[in-house]
């Protein structure tokens, strides 16, 4: 009879809901496969006479059953799957022996090929599980396995779905400005919309990937030029959704972060119109990490403060409170703010900000066109003109300017 490695494995789900699991091995691989194991619903038993702080936080969750000690024969008992993961190769043999047995499928993670089980590569995307085993490379594994899913999550992987076309409104946050930064069901809901709506600050190259027949809307709001009236924006979400079309409101950052994504989330519901709300990274706090800049830093700044520079401190329909914000000691980052910044910095000093403190303006971060330029609160107003900053860019005021290798000086 052949050797059992000259055959491949056969490809089966293991149903292990309410079902004894067993594990021997409280270490990087338990804690790497138990969270699996849990999700499946098995009645989870680790034997082990330690385990990490990741596995011990299972125990203490309830999530799983801990005995503190080494294997014994026996262990197995009413066991319907075996994952074993020691470093005593012994002790090891021994499990394996007792699983083989009493015919109970058993992992060994020290020795493939003694096992009656393997572990595949394993992702999940919209009720979809993709298991992948080549052989013993599992890195190929992770690859393939890799590869498929994020086909299945960004549409780039067409597979049928059996699921009733639901008209509604997704608003999704499309980050900074690098179309790699748009979260995971962002780009599928993008993958799967009939219309788009975006604006300009959303990530443009996203659009170029929509299948011909995508009805993309132009909601563009430049500062000072052509724009598309809100009133405008919440009419089109509403009627195309009454059409019964999948509608992406595609916005810059986060929607909930001066974003108007609530207006718009307020119009659709008095419209009776299903929304569902995707966060974005917000570019707040993405545009500096990208320039080099930590909003926060230990023995520097315990804090951050996000506001809106779009109207004047002097304007009276500002709801900023610069006298405050003058007196903090950590981070202070303005968007939409490039026109009025010298007025800003002007405020921040009078009301007790130092002139010196440091201030970085980042423009069109995370993209192929980002820069940053370095000044003071003193210097920043010409500093802006000077350089020709103009929207989008975040600024950012405080000591942080000045962390880590990145850093640049005025």
């Amino acid at each position: 009879m052949a050797e059992h490695a000259d055959y491949p494995a056969y490809p089966v789900g293991l149903r292990l809901s309410g079902r004894r699991v067993v594990v021997i091995g409280g270490g990087q691989v338990a804690q790497r496969r138990l969270p699996a194991l849990i999700a499946a619903g098995g009645d989870i038993l680790l034997i082990s006479p330690s385990a990490t702080p990741s596995v011990e936080a299972m125990v203490s969750a309830g999530e799983i059953s801990w005995e503190r000690r080494p294997y014994a024969d026996g262990d197995l008992a009413g066991a319907w799957y075996v994952l074993i993961a020691t470093g005593d190769t012994s002790a090891n043999e021994v499990a394996s022996a007792e699983a083989e047995r009493h015919r109970i499928w058993c992992v060994r993670s020290d020795d493939a090929a003694a096992a009656t089980a393997w572990t595949p590569a394993t992702g999940r995307s919209e009720g979809v599980t993709v298991a992948v085993l080549t052989g013993h490379d599992p890195r190929r594994s992770a690859a393939v396995r890799d590869a498929v899913v994020e086909g299945l999550r960004d549409g780039t992987l067409a597979a049928p779905r059996n699921r009733v076309h639901t008209p509604g409104v997704a608003l999704v946050g499309g980050g900074p400005g690098d179309p790699d930064l748009i979260t995971v069901r962002g780009r599928r809901l993008l993958a799967e919309a009939d219309v788009v709506i975006a604006d300009r600050l959303g990530p443009r190259d996203l659009l170029d990937e929509l299948p011909p027949h995508v009805e993309v809307i132009d909601a563009a709001k430049i500062p000072y030029g052509r724009f598309m009236a809100q009133e405008a924006i919440n009419n089109a979400l509403i009627e195309h959704a009454r059409a019964g079309k999948a509608v992406v409101r595609l916005k810059g950052g986060d929607p909930f972060v001066f974003g108007r994504g609530m207006e718009e989330a307020e119009a659709l519901a008095a419209a009776g119109i299903a929304c569902t709300v995707v966060p974005g990274i917000s570019s707040s706090i993405s545009v500096p990490g990208a320039a080099g800049i930590p909003v926060t830093h230990r023995g520097v700044a315990h804090e951050f403060t996000v506001v809106s520079g779009h109207v004047a401190p002097d304007d009276e329909r500002s709801l900023v409170d610069w006298a405050a914000l003058a007196t903090l000691r950590g981070t202070l980052v303005v968007l939409m703010g490039v026109d009025k910044i010298g007025a800003i910095a002007e405020a921040l000093i009078a009301h007790g900000k130092s002139p010196d403190t440091p201030v970085a303006l980042v423009q069109e971060g995370t993209t192929a066109a980002q820069r940053r330029v370095d000044a003071t609160l003193a210097t920043v107003g010409e500093k802006a003109r000077s350089e020709g900053v103009r929207p989008p860019a975040v600024i950012v005021i405080g000591p942080v300017v000045r962390v880590g290798p990145l850093s640049g000086r005025p």
